[in-house]
């Protein structure tokens, strides 16, 4: 790192700057720190994040909202996303969910998958904005078309509920596996309810081990909470079972 300047950075290329940030590089933190005190928007996004998670770096959310600004004033769409996560979590800052909105919304005019799934979640439960399904919906099907396994989720619920649209249990099942599939940890809950539903025991327990592998643990005592009051008693021991493991084998 002693060689390494601001100079030198500007002259890197794209590989060379990817190779640079990349987490296995013990110089990470400082190569990323110069490099968004030269002005770098990724850099800077990045070195917020670290700031914001502790992530080899002392955590400082205050911080890590200073940095999310500078790359956001560059046009940066995931700091711009991550400001509003920031308002929207106090993060950093007191919870403000209009604020939080105003950036989500900024993020998903710029396309970004999760600007538009923050937001689209925001009109969808009233928070911070008029409550607004129509449009929620719009939003998570653009999100989800790019990918957002939470945002396939969503357009479940949408399904299974009879917001907006239908009901239709049958395209509900089909998102949640989708979402299951892409990692989000309520699309693997939502998808074992469903294959609870046709009897698929066996498949249940195998994705409720997959939600214990990135579940929040509020969303863990929800999920125990759902099978404690199941009728199927191998789904009220083995269940919870298959929760706990998959929680213990997280990286």
């Amino acid at each position: 790192m002693a060689t390494l300047d601001i100079d030198r950075l500007k002259a890197m290329s794209a590989e060379e700057l990817s190779a640079l940030f990349a987490p296995a590089n013990p110089e990470r933190p400082a190569a990323i720190r110069l490099a968004a005190e030269a002005g770098f928007a990724d850099a800077q996004a990045i070195y917020g994040q670290m700031l914001l998670d502790g992530d080899g770096v002392p955590q400082n959310q205050q911080a890590a909202i200073g940095w999310f600004h500078k790359a956001a004033e560059q046009g940066h769409a995931m700091a711009i996303n991550m400001i509003g996560r920031c308002y929207d979590l106090g993060w950093g800052v007191d919870i403000d969910k209009a604020r939080a909105a105003e950036w989500f919304r900024l993020a998903a005019d710029r396309g970004l998958d999760w600007g538009l799934y923050n937001y689209a979640t925001l009109l969808a439960l009233g928070q911070g904005v008029a409550e607004d399904k129509p449009a929620a919906l719009d939003l998570f099907r653009r999100a989800a078309a790019m990918g957002n396994a939470k945002a396939i989720n969503f357009v479940g619920s949408f399904h299974e509920d009879g917001w907006v649209v239908e009901r239709n249990l049958a395209v509900a099942a089909d998102h949640y596996r989708r979402a299951a599939e892409g990692g989000d940890f309520r699309g693997r809950f939502n998808h074992a309810r469903m294959l609870a539903d046709v009897g698929d025991i066996d498949g249940v327990l195998h994705w409720l081990g997959r939600v214990g592998e990135t579940a929040t643990p509020a969303f863990m005592e929800k999920a125990k909470a759902w099978l404690a009051a199941s009728d199927n008693e191998r789904l009220r021991t083995d269940g919870v079972a298959a929760l706990v493991a998959g929680q213990e084998a997280k990286p």
